[in-house]
Formats: structure tokens, C-alpha cells, sequence
């Protein structure tokens, strides 16, 4: 297993944080801040209570917390990521009302679903809490109303460079590729593999011929093997097996679709709204690999840049230090 760079002292004055565990590579990153994260548990270990990571190797400075603890917990802030955080589980626990009695932060994972125009945040219209998108085409996308917003671009833990590329296969991670279908371009995959053989990777996706949930560690040695990391989303936020294989030294096509235009500019890959342009690359990286190992590692030097450990666990510091004053 690829552990996780020590927790680094913090910037800024260390700050006991309660948080969820709903997105375990966004947390694996967070939870490097060097801060306190106290971590919900309960005993069947569901949604509300999953605890600590089994599949990351978190450091020690994440504590899991009971119901029980929790209501005589001293935290300075708590982030909040699923509405039902807002509206009750976080009073629930706590005893305290999020933004009233306690600083709170509602952390949006992802781009907003349904008849866009229409949408509203969870979290429109407080005055009292702070809401972080994680990319700039949520931020653009979401009505949030006034309710202040920040945005703090994803961070991962670096995996280092691991790129061989000797099989000219591409890899691809979804999970749950056969229930998202569309939104995650699961539809999409057999015009792709007609261009170049894919290898799939995720939750689910032994049920369509691929390695099913594999963990961290297996995923960072295999993925690099391939020669490309394809990326068929339509309508997601933006996923970080993509930021972590470009880490890796993978070069990315990708549909240009949310974030990825950002993620992925030109000489590290190849976005394009045409699914035959797309094919195009494919085919190319599988007939050059002089050229993939090329824009792969422009690619690493692009991500280590924009997407680093360091730059994303700073802004943390200081949205941390803003919210709690």
C-alpha cells in the first residue's frame, strides 16, 4: 500500500475538525493538514458513520468519534458535505446547530444534477456558513445565492511517477460504471475500445469485464502499465483518478466536458467534445509510445503544479483560520 505523505505541521494555529467520511480520496488528502479530524463511526459502519478509512492509510490524527463523544466533543468547525449534514445529522451529533453554535463549511463535491437552471444549493442564502466548491465549473454552475463561496482546487497525495506504458491498452476508472451509465460515458466504452483495447477499473466493474474495486495501492501499480488514461465522463465534477494518473505519468484523453479543460491542457492529452477525435488519440498513443511518455510527463509536471499536496492543504489552512476567527 502507497501510504500518505506524514501529516505536515500546520501554517496555522492546529483546529479540531468534524468530519464525515463520505469521499475517501478527498479525505485521504485532507486529513494530511496536520489538524485534529474527528471522524463519525457507528457500529455497522454505514454511510453515517464509516469511520476510518480501510482502503487508505490514513496517520493518526484521525480520530473516530461515537453519537455518545461526539455531544461533549470540543470542535472548532465542522465541514459538512451531504444536506442532511446541514439539516440535521450534524445537530444530531453534536448537540449544536452548524453555523449557529458551531463554524461550519459545507464542502461541494459535486456538479449540480437535474434541470440546471432551476437548481439550488443545499446551502443558498446562509449567512452563516461558507460553501468550497472544488472546481471552477461547479462554482459557475451552482446558485448558491449569498451565501459566501470559496473555491479550493482538489489536492493528492503524490503517488510518484510510475509510468511504464508498456501495454497499449487504455485504462479507465469509474465506479459504478453500469448504474451511471450515461453521466459517466459507461455508454461510450465500446466505440473507445475499438480504438485502442480498455482496461476498467472500480466499484462494479467486474460486472462489465473489469477489476472490480481494487485498492489504492493496486490501482496506482496497474494503471500506469497502460499506455493511456482515458476519461469518458459526461457530467461529473471531476474526478481525482484522474488528477492521481497524471501524477502517475499517465497522458489523458478526455472528453471536454465540467472540469476538464482545466485539468488537462494542451501537450498533456487530448479533450474534445468529438468522440472520433477522441478515438483518434487513442489510436495515436497506442501506435507512439514515445509521444504518450512524453505528454505524460508533461502531464505530472502540470498536476504536481496546479494540483499539489501542499497548495490545496493551504488553502485549507487558511479558509480554517477565516471560518474559526
Amino acid at each position: 500500500m502507497i501510504a500518505p505523505e506524514r501529516p505536515r505541521a500546520s501554517a496555522v494555529a492546529t483546529k479540531r475538525v468534524l468530519v464525515w467520511h463520505v469521499h475517501g480520496s478527498y479525505l485521504t488528502s485532507l486529513v494530511q493538514g496536520g489538524h485534529t479530524y474527528f471522524v463519525p463511526v457507528l457500529p455497522d459502519r454505514g454511510p453515517d458513520g464509516l469511520g476510518r478509512a480501510r482502503t487508505w492509510d490514513w496517520p493518526a490524527n484521525v480520530v473516530e468519534v461515537t453519537p455518545d463523544e461526539a455531544r461533549s466533543l470540543d470542535v472548532d468547525v465542522v465541514i459538512l458535505q451531504r444536506p442532511h449534514e446541514l439539516e440535521r445529522l450534524a445537530e444530531v451529533w453534536l448537540g449544536r446547530r452548524p453555523g449557529r453554535d458551531v463554524p461550519a463549511i459545507y464542502l461541494e463535491h459535486n456538479a449540480p444534477q437535474g434541470r440546471i437552471g432551476e437548481m439550488r444549493h443545499p446551502a443558498a442564502d446562509r449567512d452563516d456558513l461558507t460553501l468550497v466548491h472544488v472546481t471552477h465549473f461547479n462554482r459557475l454552475f451552482w446558485d448558491a445565492g449569498s451565501t459566501r463561496t470559496r473555491l479550493i482546487e482538489h489536492g493528492v497525495v503524490d503517488p510518484g511517477y510510475r509510468y511504464t506504458g508498456e501495454l497499449p491498452r487504455a485504462a479507465v476508472a469509474i465506479n459504478e460504471a453500469r448504474r451511471r451509465g450515461r453521466v459517466t460515458g459507461t455508454d461510450l466504452l465500446p466505440r473507445f475500445a475499438e480504438a485502442l483495447p480498455l482496461d476498467l477499473f472500480g466499484i462494479g466493474a467486474g460486472a462489465l469485464g473489469g477489476v472490480d474495486d481494487p485498492p489504492q495501492h493496486v490501482l496506482h501499480a496497474e494503471m500506469p502499465r497502460r499506455r493511456v488514461y482515458l476519461h469518458p465522463m459526461r457530467w461529473t465534477s471531476l474526478g481525482l483518478s484522474l488528477i492521481e494518473a497524471m501524477h502517475l505519468g499517465m497522458p489523458v484523453v478526455a472528453l471536454a466536458t465540467t472540469e476538464a479543460v482545466e485539468a488537462v491542457p494542451p501537450g498533456c492529452g487530448v479533450v474534445s467534445t468529438s468522440v472520433e477525435r477522441l478515438c483518434e488519440a487513442l489510436r495515436a498513443y497506442g501506435d507512439d509510445p514515445a509521444a504518450a511518455r512524453a505528454d505524460g510527463r508533461r502531464a505530472r509536471a502540470y498536476a504536481l503544479e496546479r494540483y499539489g499536496l501542499d497548495k490545496f492543504l493551504r488553502a485549507w489552512d487558511a479558509l480554517l483560520t477565516e471560518v474559526t476567527a
